[in-house]
């Protein structure tokens, strides 16, 4: 369950993200083993660092605790994906500038891991792999799951990213990754929360901060340009 839980949401987080843009530069740049391998070297490392913090972190703090952080981390990552969505400047500056670190110094496949290792270093799905670390108790089924996540959604902007854009845009990948991530972040909220702060006021009161946030987020600034 660790294993298929951190696969699947660390591939739709990494659906749309600037990463898979990144990679799909570097592809056309070198040749596609090189950039498979430069990006699976980043992310394995990047992985492997989330899943011990992670990990470190859930051995010593109650489960409970690491629960009910988890579901304002997964709201906040569905938040953070409509926020997004007004990035596009720095999107277009990361496929100008992509794959060039240093590539007269080092070979294709360093120059391809540094720079994704850079770019990707902080970002949600990395700290969406720390939280289901310390949420787990099956540090390397998390890491499995959440290299194989960010492999398979960036070895689809490689391959089939151009051709993807066509037919289904952006914004709607993000918007639906975004979804995703509240409803979980709720559902994991009614999990951990003792009943008597299930309140109809409480609910009541959440549901419209939640409702502002998504509307400043992901629609006001939309609407100002």
């Amino acid at each position: 369950m660790a294993l298929l839980k951190a696969f699947l949401f660390v591939l739709v987080a990494e659906m749309g993200d600037k990463t898979q843009l990144l990679a799909m530069a570097c592809a056309s740049k070198y040749k596609l083993k090189q950039v498979i391998a430069g990006v699976f070297a980043a992310t394995l490392l990047l992985n492997a660092l989330a899943v011990l913090i992670g990990t470190y972190l859930g051995s010593y703090i109650k489960f409970e605790y690491v629960k009910l952080a988890a579901a304002f981390l997964f709201i906040g990552f569905g938040l953070w994906g409509l926020k997004e969505e007004d990035e596009e400047e720095d999107e277009e500056e990361i496929e100008g500038e992509a794959c060039s670190l240093k590539e007269d110094k080092f070979g294709p496949i360093i120059t391809v891991g540094t720079t994704f290792f850079l770019a990707e270093l902080g970002d949600k799905t990395q700290i969406m792999t720390l939280t289901f670390a310390a949420q787990e108790k099956a540090p390397i089924l998390v890491l499995i799951g959440a290299t194989l996540g960010m492999m398979v959604a960036d070895t689809l902007g490689i391959a089939g990213g151009t051709l993807i854009s066509k037919y289904l845009p952006e914004k709607y990948i993000k918007f639906g990754a975004a979804f995703i991530f509240i409803v979980f972040g709720i559902t994991t909220l009614y999990e951990v929360l003792p009943i008597q702060y299930i309140t109809v006021i409480n609910q009541i009161v959440f549901y419209v901060i939640l409702a502002v946030l998504i509307y400043v987020i992901g629609f006001r600034r939309k609407n100002k340009k």
